[in-house]
């Protein structure tokens, strides 16, 4: 299947996301009693539902996303080259409605596909999740209510499930894996553990955009690898 397919048709994405409030007592009784829930299954005995609050971004019904990036990789006098662009706002509901909006554009195209790592259980759901919260109609691409898998492979591709080969036990981060293919990733970033705190705190958001943009390079490069054909050397990104 990857021999035959054209990289040129895929749309390569990220997503940032953070706790909705900076703190967790800026969160009203409700939320915090949920949270408190939410978190036993993951905090140990002697932890309060306040001291693991910065988990609450990987979780789309306390997080928001503060960024999406995007890229195709195109060809430029006869190089390869990767082209992303950023959809960052403090407010998620107006960077939702572009990049839904450039979304239905990619897709509307014949063979078009969208791919992100570990794509199928965080980025494509959590999209979907903060899509609907916000009160915005769901992008064609992840309007995939009753669908079954078979059906979504043509569209919706996950280099993680790609690594898998079936096995459903395994979780290998995109940094191991660009460390395993040989994939330079730049070592001043931060990572993703990092996100709330440079958001919030030092209120950074375009070095978070920047992170964002090199990682939709790292997915790009990762199945460039899979296919056996060179990487793109991060000096060919261009940011629209």
């Amino acid at each position: 299947m990857l021999s035959n397919l054209n990289v040129e048709d895929i749309l390569f994405i990220d997503i940032e996301t953070v706790p909705q409030y900076p703190e967790f007592s800026e969160m009203n009784e409700d939320f915090q009693k949920l949270w408190d829930k939410k978190s036993t299954y993951f905090r140990t005995e002697d932890q309060g539902p306040e001291e693991v609050y910065e988990r609450a971004g990987i979780y789309a019904e306390f997080g928001k996303i503060i960024c999406i990036s995007a890229g195709v990789i195109t060809q430029k006098q006869g190089e390869r080259t990767y082209r992303v662009k950023s959809f960052y706002d403090d407010n998620e509901k107006k960077l939702l409605s572009q990049f839904n909006d450039m979304l239905n554009r990619f897709m509307s195209h014949p063979g078009k596909r969208l791919c992100a790592h570990n794509g199928q259980e965080f980025d494509y759901p959590y999209i979907a999740r903060r899509t609907l919260i916000n009160g915005l109609p769901l992008p064609n691409a992840l309007d995939i209510a009753g669908m079954k898998p078979w059906d979504l492979k043509d569209k919706l591709m996950d280099t993680l499930q790609l690594w898998k080969f079936g096995d459903y036990k395994n979780y290998t981060s995109l940094s191991l894996l660009c460390a395993v293919f040989n994939i330079p990733t730049p070592k001043d970033d931060i990572d993703g553990s990092q996100v709330a705190t440079v958001y919030y705190q030092d209120g950074d958001l375009d070095r978070i955009i920047r992170y964002c943009e090199k990682d939709t390079l790292a997915v790009a490069n990762l199945l460039l690898r899979y296919k056996g054909e060179a990487i793109i050397p991060m000096e060919n990104m261009e940011i629209a």
